[in-house]
Formats: structure tokens, sequence, C-alpha cells
């Protein structure tokens, strides 16, 4: 089959902010799938970024967006209190869905959402981006070779220092702010990529800063048998950014894990290896690619990132903030 005959999956973008900027310039990388609508609030919204991303289509509501016939999967790229509602009229419309992270702002949202997918066996994915990625995988690799030994500690972070801004999105808790849900996903979801959902023992301090929610935090997680995994997360603090799988034969170090372009390998008594990405896009095109190969071989979610494995990331966040006290006013 020529390149021209394979079919392409149809991509309509949910949401015109900065995040659904970056996918839909991406998908110019993709090879099984093309942007075809945006979607807005308003009409104006959506035509300004059709335009500026060569897309053909623009709608003015996502009902419209969603009810193209000709639209095979939908990025949601909006708000995350809004995650289930979009969501779910994506997937009423018969539509296979990629949903930004985190996947909704509690686990009995998501619950809703995987149900719903399933009654009507429609592909499902949260939008991990980190997993997909060329070094990311290569480390995954690894460590099922065995590389490092027995993984004991891994220590991820992901913190930066925003503007003061009480209505915006990351301090309002309104919006689902904090750090723990727009930061921390990264950490804790690359924890749960080495060590599962379920860790014995949870222990965490939150900074909650005069908005009312969390400006930063530290968790520490203990899987037993001296697995532990210790995790940071910040909006209002910039951190290294880094990770570190640390396992009895050697270290596994990712500079900038969540997007990441190179991972190292330290095998004690040899010498380092270092993988190199010299991807072309940011790398959301990898998420992308990975829904077209699913939807193309008619799986309904990701052996990567699974629909069980993101609920269970989701009901280890509703954990840790109920250790601080923490619920959003719309919960």
């Amino acid at each position: 089959m020529g390149e021209s005959t394979v079919k392409k999956i149809k991509w309509g973008i949910m949401g015109t902010g900065w995040i659904a900027e970056k996918f839909a310039e991406d998908l110019a990388h993709v090879g099984n799938g093309e942007g075809l609508a945006a979607g807005s609030r308003t009409k104006e919204s959506a035509a300004k970024f059709a335009e500026k991303f060569g897309l053909p289509r623009a709608y003015g509501s996502y009902e419209e967006l969603v009810n193209d016939p000709d639209v095979d999967a939908i990025y949601v790229a909006t708000p995350h209190p809004y995650h289930r509602d979009n969501v779910l009229t994506a997937l009423n419309a018969g539509k296979a869905v990629l949903c930004e992270k985190p996947f909704t702002v509690n686990s009995a949202e998501l619950e809703q959402l995987i149900s719903s997918a399933k009654q009507q066996n429609l592909f499902l994915m949260e939008a991990m981006w980190t997993r997909f990625l060329p070094p990311i995988v290569q480390v995954r690799k690894w460590l099922e070779e065995g590389r490092i030994g027995e993984v004991k500690l891994v220590k991820a972070e992901f913190g930066f220092r925003s503007d003061w801004n009480p209505q915006g999105r990351l301090l309002n808790p309104q919006l689902g702010g904090g750090a723990l849900l727009d930061t921390g996903i990264y950490p804790v979801s690359f924890a749960s990529m080495i060590f599962g959902t379920e860790p014995e023992k949870v222990w965490s301090s939150a900074d909650i800063g005069e908005t009312g929610v969390d400006e930063k935090f530290s968790i520490l997680l203990d899987y037993g048998k001296g697995r532990t995994a210790t995790l940071n997360g910040a909006v209002r603090l910039d951190l290294t950014n880094d990770a570190y799988i640390h396992g009895t034969e050697g270290t596994i170090h990712i500079p900038s894990f969540l997007n990441a372009t190179e991972a190292v390998l330290r095998v004690t008594g040899q010498e380092e290896e270092k993988f190199t990405d010299g991807r072309l896009s940011t790398g959301y095109s990898f998420e992308a690619e990975e829904v077209g190969r699913c939807l193309l071989e008619g799986l309904t979610e990701s052996p990567a990132i699974t629909l069980d494995e993101s609920l269970g990331i989701l009901k280890l966040l509703d954990a840790i903030r109920a250790q601080w006290g923490l619920k959003y006013p719309f919960e």
C-alpha cells in the first residue's frame, strides 16, 4: 500500500489554548493522522485557530465539532474542570477521544468516562505525552532488560514559578488550580509507569497558598520491598524537573523528564550510555501517532497508558488531596 492509500485519522481539536496550539502544530509530523477541524466556544476563535494551523474546518461550538461526520478522533484541550463534560460530549457523538491530562479532577468523574467509553466500545486515552517520547520509550526498554537491576528508588519533580494571578488557571480553586493536578500529574504518572498505581503507604505535605490551592507539594510513596518514590511539584517555585531511577546495578537520569530529549544510563562499573532524540516535533506527535495506531488496529485503549492505570493515578491524587483537606468548590 502506498502512503496515499493508508487511512489517516482525521482529528478535531476541542479548545484553542496554548496546549491545543502545540498539538495542532505537531500534527504535521504525524504519519497516520491529520488535523481536520477546530472547535471553540466562539466561531471567531475557532476560525482564527483553524487558519493559523491550516485546518479546513472551524466550529463555534463543541457540539458542532463532535458532530462532524468526517472527524475520527477528538483531542480535548480545555481546562481540566471541563474535561468530563467535554469528553462525554465527544463520546456521545461516537468519537474516539484523547483527553489532556489530568484526565478529570477526580476519580469519580473518570469512572463515568470509562464507563461511557466501554458501553459504546470507543477509544479513550489520557494525553500523557511523556509516555510516548522516544527517550522514555528507551528508558522502558532499559528497565525491561534489567539494565539497572532491581529498581529501588524513583525521584521526579516538576515545578515552575508562575506569576501571581489568583484568577488564572493555576491558582484559582474554581478552575481546579494547584500544583498537584497541573504539574504533579507528571511525576506521579512517572512513578506509576515504574511501580504501578498502588503504593502501600502514602505520605505527603502541601504548601496551601492564600487562594486555597497547593502551590507546592512533596510526596513519598512506599511500594513495599524497599521500593520508594519521592515526588515534588510546584507552580510558584522553580524546580530542576529531572527524574532519576536508581536500581541495584545502576541509575537512569532523565533531564527535564516531562519533555525529555535525552536519557542517560549509568551501569555500575560500565561506561555511561546516552540516548538522544533528534525529533523535529515538540513531542505531541507521538501520542497522536499512538492513538492512530490503536484506532487503525481496532483497540479501544493504549497498552502504554491503560484506562485502569489512569484511574489508579487519579485515585492516588484523590487520596493525596484528602490528606491536605483540599476539595474544589465544584466537587
